[in-house]
């Protein structure tokens, strides 16, 4: 801490000596011919010197006498530099010596490659833009301490190009998954995300206030309620990419605050959307990955598993897993089961319904154990009221869930459009709080809603199984910490 209490009284005391020679530390707009990696891109053996005006932020410093070669950054892209204190003259050395690694400069000069043919600016004047008071993560090093990472994740974006990649990627695939839909004729819309009744599926809102009206209101938990009130409305292919918030624990998977999508056809059915489903994840692993084939590692290096993502994707019905595990399972009684999932590994807490236990036994055994992608389809029904009952077996409905490297990606539905069954299914989930069913959603299927289909799909989590991350914290960013005390 010493040495760094030094070095910030180090810089703060340049920061001063700027000033003194009238230099603005943090300087004013300065245009630029075209962005680092722009510039690089023009480069060509036989290229003639060309007079650039280009920024970055100094990530490198290598002194030898009165020529210096620097680096300068713009995130992505890096540049050298190549200064002569003699060509700058006393007035902008004495400035030069003034700078830092971290500072942000502008430069003008001509292009030019080295004998090495390093790309490279012959800098003829520069302008201090940012005057950084704080050392920068050492080069090699990295920010390398998870806290730091997650707290500050400017300093990681600046310090760990894979940090950067990972965001990068991340919003490509968001732009893809934008740009898949509406060209198969989905719209995009926007639904509250501050509710009267949280809805749309089981979980602990978070509550607020509204003092013009008086209000309590709920963040959403789920967009889904309002989706398919557009569906009765006329719309027959929507999609909305949003902001849910569940006021739950934080783990390796969960982040209170997530994005999701959630898509509704008109005219479809759940074997459909597990169809766009697969098809969309392809396509993004494809022509933004580049490969089907993705490897997960572990902080070594080394890879731990690796998805497969080639398709045809394997589709199992959920019974059929589970008597996969224990052919006579369905045949027990509730105290067997719960004695058999224990002989299995598996503790089922304080489930006493015979599908809560039996729920315990394929997240653990089926779910987790699943790196390859797998559509469970034909759930029990009490797992998803808002789903389609099954013609021929009224305990399941038509859905799938799409597992891939020990976690759901993605449910798909053929969504309940009977309002007197809905209104039963949701007075059974919610019990005693009666108060929580969303009359208005109620009130909008009687009036008709046609037969649909439905996706949601987790971007954090598709972001992970795409990007290779292992934590939730590691595709967003900035996720929720506790503060320092």
């Amino acid at each position: 801490m010493e040495e760094l209490s030094e070095l910030l009284t180090i810089r703060r005391q340049k920061l001063d000596k700027l000033r003194e020679l009238g230099v603005n530390p943090f300087g004013q707009r300065f245009d630029t011919t075209q962005s680092i990696t722009g510039l690089r891109a023009t480069f060509t053996p036989d290229q003639p010197e060309v007079i650039v005006r280009i920024s970055g932020r100094i990530t490198a410093h290598r002194d030898m006498g009165k020529s210096h070669f620097l680096d300068i950054s713009s995130g992505a892209d890096r540049i050298q530099l190549y200064l002569n204190t003699r060509e700058l003259g006393p007035e902008l050395t004495t400035i030069f010596h003034l700078l830092d690694l971290g500072d942000f400069i502008g430069v003008e000069g001509f292009s030019f490659l080295t004998k090495t043919g390093e790309p490279s600016v012959h800098v003829k004047h520069f302008t201090v833009l940012a005057k950084s008071l704080r050392p920068l993560p050492e080069k090699w090093h990295g920010v390398t301490d998870v806290e730091t990472k997650y707290r500050q994740r400017y300093l990681d974006l600046v310090a760990n190009p894979a940090s950067r990649t990972i965001f990068l990627q991340r919003i490509q695939i968001v732009a893809g998954i934008r740009a898949f839909l509406q060209e198969r004729g989905f719209l995009e819309v926007e639904t509250p995300m501050m509710q009267i009744v949280a809805g749309g599926a089981a979980a602990q809102p978070f509550k607020t206030h509204h003092n013009a009206l008086g209000l309590d209101l709920f963040l959403r938990i789920a967009p889904e309620l309002y989706l398919k009130r557009l569906l009765v409305g006329g719309f027959e292919k929507i999609f909305e990419l949003n902001r849910n918030f569940r006021n739950e624990g934080v783990s390796r998977r969960h982040n209170p605050e997530f994005t999701m999508l959630e898509a509704y056809w008109s005219g479809a059915d759940f074997e459909v959307m597990a169809d766009l489903v697969e098809s969309l994840v392809t396509h993004l692993a494809e022509t933004i990955i580049g490969t089907l084939i993705i490897d997960h590692k572990n902080a070594g290096g080394e890879t731990t598993r690796t998805i497969d993502l080639t398709r045809p994707w394997k589709r199992a019905r959920y019974r059929d897993l589970i008597t996969g595990i224990d052919a006579t399972w369905f045949e027990r009684s509730t105290g067997e089961k719960i004695a058999r999932a224990r002989e299995l590994g598996v503790e089922t807490g304080h489930a006493t319904e015979d599908f809560e236990i039996t729920q315990h036994l394929f997240e653990k055994l089926i779910e987790e154990k699943s790196i390859n992608p797998l559509f469970v389809t034909h759930v029990p029904k009490h797992l998803v009221p808002l789903a389609k009952q099954n013609t021929a077996d009224d305990s399941v409905v038509d859905v799938f869930e799409l597992v891939i490297n020990g976690q759901e990606i993605s449910p798909g539905y053929s969504e309940l459009n009977d309002p007197l069954v809905q209104r039963a299914r949701l007075e059974e989930q919610a019990g005693e709080e009666i108060q929580s069913i969303d009359e208005d959603f109620l009130l909008a299927l009687e009036h008709g809603m046609p037969p649909a289909g439905g996706i949601g799909i987790g971007i954090d989590r598709l972001t992970m199984l795409l990007t290779g991350a292992e934590s939730i914290r590691d595709v967003i960013l900035f996720p929720h910490l506790k503060p320092k005390s």
